[in-house]
């Protein structure tokens, strides 16, 4: 059975709507990042979908040293309290240091753990000892079945408020492939799982000194894993991708995103 997580009003897992976590991928600069936040907030209220807005504020695994990153845990959570505060929606940001977790917890609604760090043992003890909700997202480099140990270490801590993301396996050199499997085998841990539709069609190092993409792809591959009955979807979205700081080839473009999230809403309704 799925727990069912409540997050400032809203509730992720079944018999729950999905839940969409969304937003660029890096904060850029307030404009940008404002300006995203604000037709993410009109759209899925129109549409009626629960909505957590997601932006890193370090993107600290970056393919090459000349890569943006970023403003930085002080600056970059300043900006999301701003949004939190301005559209009442929960907020998630990527954390990668112990150290970060303390001061990222008194802004973070959801504190999540990056796919490179999903086996840091520390770094999610941490983040679960906090009592806020953590979102593990999936190495690619593990089997579906290998999170339930991850989520044991969360759950050592006594915090049961777990998501899990899955976001592709490693298929080859520079390339990802989604396996819709997992989202079922992850949820008999009893944790939703959320599903990165924008991430999965990344193509990781594949332009060099940065990673490429396949957006075309993010759309099938999120009304598949609706159709899988996964508790939420992961999209990263711009307004100008092409000129995204960070994983732009990747990323959906804002004026795209209503057709998109109206076929989920219809694959969901279907399901019922």
């Amino acid at each position: 059975m799925i727990q069912q997580i409540d997050i400032q009003g809203l509730t992720i897992g079944c018999p729950a709507p999905f839940v969409l976590i969304s937003g660029p991928c890096v904060i850029e600069d307030i404009e940008t990042t404002f300006g995203i936040a604000d037709f993410l907030k009109n759209l899925t209220e129109k549409l009626g979908i629960p909505f957590v807005f997601k932006a890193s504020y370090d993107k600290a695994n970056r393919t090459s040293i000349e890569s943006y990153r970023g403003p930085g845990i002080e600056k970059g959570l300043e900006i999301l309290s701003r949004i939190r505060e301005k559209f009442h929606v929960p907020v998630i940001s990527d954390v990668h240091r112990v150290e970060e977790i303390a001061f990222a917890s008194q802004v973070l609604d959801i504190i999540q753990i990056p796919a490179f760090l999903c086996r840091q043992t520390d770094l999610i003890v941490a983040a679960a000892q906090t009592g806020k909700p953590i979102n593990i997202k999936k190495g690619q480099f593990l089997a579906p079945w290998d999170m339930k140990n991850v989520v044991e270490k969360a759950k050592s801590t006594g915090n049961t408020r777990i998501l899990l993301t899955e976001r592709g396996a490693m298929f080859g050199y520079n390339n990802l492939v989604a396996d819709f499997r997992s989202i079922k085998i992850m949820q008999d841990t009893g944790c939703p799982v959320i599903f990165d539709a924008t991430h999965s069609v990344q193509l990781p190092g594949g332009a060099g000194k940065a990673s490429a993409g396949q957006r075309e792809f993010a759309p099938l591959l999120a009304r598949a894993a609706v159709a899988a009955g996964a508790d939420g979807i992961f999209l990263e979205v711009h307004n100008d991708p092409d000129k995204a700081l960070s994983d732009g080839a990747n990323s959906l473009k804002l004026d795209s995103l209503e057709g998109v999230l109206r076929q989920l809403k219809a694959i969901e309704k279907a399901l019922i």
